[in-house]
């Protein structure tokens, strides 16, 4: 069985979801190199993350991205920009 990682929820009344460690890295490394420049949309977040990794990720990109974006904020490691329709998120620091 590989490593797994529970990716946590920003709402503390809801559970994470155990994933497995190396696809969370992946994605948590796109994520972060996506919003390196910048702000961005999460629809288009999505897009990014998709065109790094698709090629050698199995399983559902969109899927991972969600539950890695909300580790990340629960982490504090990224937030949701306030009053942007749709969501954008940025890093944090």
């Amino acid at each position: 069985m590989s490593d797994r990682i529970l990716a946590r929820h920003p709402d503390p009344a809801k559970h994470g979801t155990r994933i497995d460690a190396a696809k969370y890295h992946a994605v948590r490394e796109a994520i972060l190199a996506a919003l390196a420049d910048g702000p961005v949309a999460f629809e288009r977040l999505i897009e990014t993350v998709q065109k790094q990794i698709a090629a050698t990720f199995d399983g559902s990109v969109p899927w991972y991205v969600t539950t890695v974006k909300l580790d990340l904020e629960a982490r504090g490691e990224i937030e949701r920009v306030p009053g942007q329709r749709p969501q954008h998120l940025r890093r944090i620091g």
